[in-house]
């Protein structure tokens, strides 16, 4: 784990000069499209925002800003827009972001993993950006389909549908595109019957096919392999991902793999199953994997009539995600058979009784 950061602690934030040589890319697009290859066998290396900030101010001016909007299925979108909302991206994207790093940086701000760090004033937090399983979807249109990106239309992918806007950001002195993301909250898009508009003193029928509003609030930015989270609600929101609780999960899911013999289908293990698997990291929150054993686990399965198989060496067999969900709930004691009526209940909310002296339970 790397040992927290503060700006203090920079050796040298010194802006290096842009090569020109030969290699120099002809192009920024041409730039972009040679970065986008993946590299799934380079070793993951910290990125550094306080570098990237002190680097960037000297180019922010000459910046490529180009937009892409993600549905909910984190499906990518081009956009084409035009010049006078170009205007409009660097202060919308990277005037907030700039401003915050670079007053952090004398402030003594923070960068700390999620591991390390509860948010909080002054400290900014980071993951890898693959620990997040819906962005690194996006980031893989990006980074290796992105000829197949479709150019966003209204009547055909429905404003409505879209989730978050995404802003690459280019210039051939960077080693590598940027990316800042922001929600679009649905309260701030307009579309069809119900909408209206102002015109000096009149109001009209808002008769353009959709509108929206972008954020000014710094939420999210994708740095080399790393994700900074200006705002932890929105990466929870967007990418469904609670860093602090998957990392809860993370240690549940070995002390379940220091106890218990699982067996899994070729190409599953029980971290490719909890990965993204919202209701299943809440589950494991709660999870005390205390003294249970093995063989009392599978005969309380079989007196609940519940199907847990073994394999020849004794391992239990996790085909998918709806095994794995049925062992958790045994270690929580998530099922019930009701003496009065006989009938088995999985519980999905449970509170322990308190007993008072007189052996009456109390509510």
């Amino acid at each position: 784990m790397d040992n927290p950061n503060t700006a203090a602690d920079e050796p040298n934030l010194a802006p290096p000069q842009p090569s020109m040589g030969v290699d120099m890319p002809r192009t920024i697009v041409e730039q972009a499209q040679g970065q986008a290859a993946p590299q799934a066998d380079k070793p993951y290396e910290r990125s550094d925002v306080f570098a990237w900030a002190n680097n960037l101010y000297q180019y922010k001016d000459q910046l490529e800003l180009e937009l892409f909007l993600i549905n909910k299925n984190n499906v990518v979108y081009r956009t084409k827009l035009e010049d006078e909302l170009q205007k409009q991206l660097q202060p919308l994207f990277l005037d907030g972001l700039l401003e915050f790093v670079l007053t952090g940086a004398g402030e003594g701000l923070m960068v700390r993993s999620f591991e390390e760090a509860e948010a909080e004033s002054n400290v900014l937090q980071y993951t890898p950006w693959e620990n997040v399983e819906q962005l690194a979807e996006v980031m893989h249109w990006l980074r290796t389909q992105e000829e197949e990106i479709e150019l966003f239309v209204e009547h055909e992918h429905d404003i409505k549908r879209i989730k978050a806007v995404l802003a690459r950001c280019m210039h051939p002195g960077l080693p590598a595109p940027f990316y800042v993301i922001k929600q679009l909250p649905r309260a701030q898009m307009l579309k069809g019957e119900g909408a209206w508009m102002i015109a000096d003193k009149v109001f009209e029928p808002f008769d353009a096919g959709a509108a929206l509003r972008v954020p000014a609030d710094n939420q999210l930015l994708v740095l080399d392999q790393d994700l900074y989270v200006f705002n932890q609600s929105k990466l929870d929101r967007l990418f469904g991902y609670n860093a602090k609780k998957a990392s809860i999960a993370a240690k549940k899911v070995a002390e379940i793999q220091a106890k218990f013999k699982l067996s899994f289908a070729e190409g599953d293990d029980i971290q490719t199953l909890v990965k993204g698997d919202k209701p299943l990291i809440n589950k494991l929150q709660k999870v005390e994997v205390g003294d249970i054993k093995q063989d009392a686990l599978l005969d309380h399965a079989e007196e609940l009539g519940l199907d847990l198989m073994q394999d020849e060496g004794g391992a239990i067999i996790i085909e998918n995600g709806k095994d794995l969900r049925v062992f958790v709930n045994l270690l929580n004691d998530d099922y019930v058979e009701s003496n009065l009526t006989g009938i088995r209940y999985e519980i999905r909310s449970k509170r322990a009784l308190k007993i008072a002296e007189d052996d009456e339970a109390i509510a």
